[in-house]
Parts: C-alpha cells; structure tokens; sequence
C-alpha cells in the first residue's frame, strides 16, 4: 500500500480548487448582455417604486447593480430611458390583463367583476409596478401616462356598458363617459388597497361592483362575487 513518504520525502498534501466553474479565477461567470440588461431593470424598477424618478440616481442604480455609470448608459442612454422601458412593460401587463378580463365569455356583471379582480390582482403581485404607474411620467413614453392606459381599459368597457344602455333604454352616447367613471372608480380604489390591502381582493372588487351595477340606491348588504376563480383567491 503506498504511503506519502517516497524515496525520504513527503509528498505534498493536494491542492483542492475553489474556483467557480468556468472561471479559474473563482469569480461569478460574467452577464450577458440579456442578463444585464435585465438585472438593471429589475434594480431600476425597485428604486423607482421606493424612491421615484427625481429622487433616483443613475450612479445609485449602477452602485446597487454592481457595475460602473457607463453600463447603464450603454444599455439604455441614461435614467430616463431605463424609467421608460419598466413603465411600458409594467402599462402592457396590467392593460393585458384587464383587456383579457373584459373580452372574455360571461354575463357583463362578471366581466366588470373580472377586470376590477384583474386590476387588484396586478397590484398584489407587482406592488412595485403599480407604485411607478400611479405617479405621473416625467418623460415621453411610447404608451404615455397612467392615464392614457386608464383611457384604453375604458374603451374596452364602451361597448359592455353600450349594451347595456341600449337594453334598458338609455342613451348609448353616454357609455364612453360611463366607461370612463368605471374604470376611474376601480383605479382609484386600486390605489387606496395597494397600502390598506384588507378586506381580501375579492370582497373588494365584490364592494365595488356593488356600488357601479346596482347604484347607492340598490346596494346590497352583502355583496359577493359572481365568477367562481375570483371567489376562490
């Protein structure tokens, strides 16, 4: 059985390896240009939630990410175009999400039930997100303002609410202003629940379809939602 001691000497004990796989040097494999492009979002969207845009800084967004001023720039020109690309992505998920609730099938009182849930779903899942929506955009975007996507949720409600007017009788003109109210409504509440976040989301959106279908006059004492997935979250 051989033993460390060879011809009078010992050998040397092995050296063990603590470098990373793929870096002999033992440093993280480095970003790809995908990746960082990501990592900076993700940190720029977290700042901007907590501390908005004036008060955020390219070097603050560098230093937290890891990496020098000029990575930023190279990615995205500077803060505003880094604030531009989380608004537009956070706009486009939060608008999918009500336009799918809205034309999908069921009766128009489900489907107002279903895009307010879809709204106070988006807030709990991506607080974040509908921090840096609800304050005013400080430079031009390709989607524009909170207010422009509250403008597209309410024309994707017209035609709910135009029906529905011309069935009873009203004048359907007055559906897009109607729309406007709804979708107003339900926003609004959306932000006071991003901090309060009691009672649950379904007895929220249960409330506030409550007062928009059947009006202070024929409130119910104990509203409940109509569509089973909402009931079940």
């Amino acid at each position: 059985m051989p033993t460390p001691r060879q011809n009078g000497r010992v050998s040397p004990p092995r050296k063990t390896s603590t470098a990373t796989p793929g870096r002999r040097d033992g440093r993280a494999p480095r970003m790809t240009g995908k990746e960082r492009r990501e990592q900076l979002l993700d940190v720029g969207r977290n700042l901007f939630a907590h501390k908005g845009f004036d008060a955020t800084s390219v070097e603050e967004i560098a230093l937290k990410a890891g990496v020098s001023k000029p990575v930023v720039y190279e990615h995205f020109g500077g803060k505003e175009g880094l604030y531009a690309v989380v608004v537009d992505r956070e706009m486009s998920r939060l608008l999918d999400a009500i336009t799918g609730a809205l034309t999908s099938t069921g009766k128009p009182r489900e489907l107002v039930e279903r895009a307010a849930f879809a709204l106070l779903d988006y807030v709990e899942s991506s607080s974040d997100g509908f921090r840096i929506l609800v304050r005013d955009s400080p430079v031009a975007q390709s989607t524009g303002s909170f207010s422009s996507l509250l403008s597209d949720a309410a024309s994707q409600v017209e035609h709910i609410m135009g029906n529905q007017f011309k069935m009873r009788g009203f004048d359907p003109k007055h559906a897009p202003m109607y729309a406007q109210m709804l979708v107003g409504m339900v926003a609004l509440t959306g932000q006071w629940w991003l901090d309060a976040r009691k009672p649950a989301k379904a007895v929220v959106a249960a409330h506030l379809v409550n007062l928009a279908w059947n009006g202070l006059s024929g409130l119910e004492a104990k509203p409940a939602m109509k569509t089973a997935a909402s009931r079940k979250a």
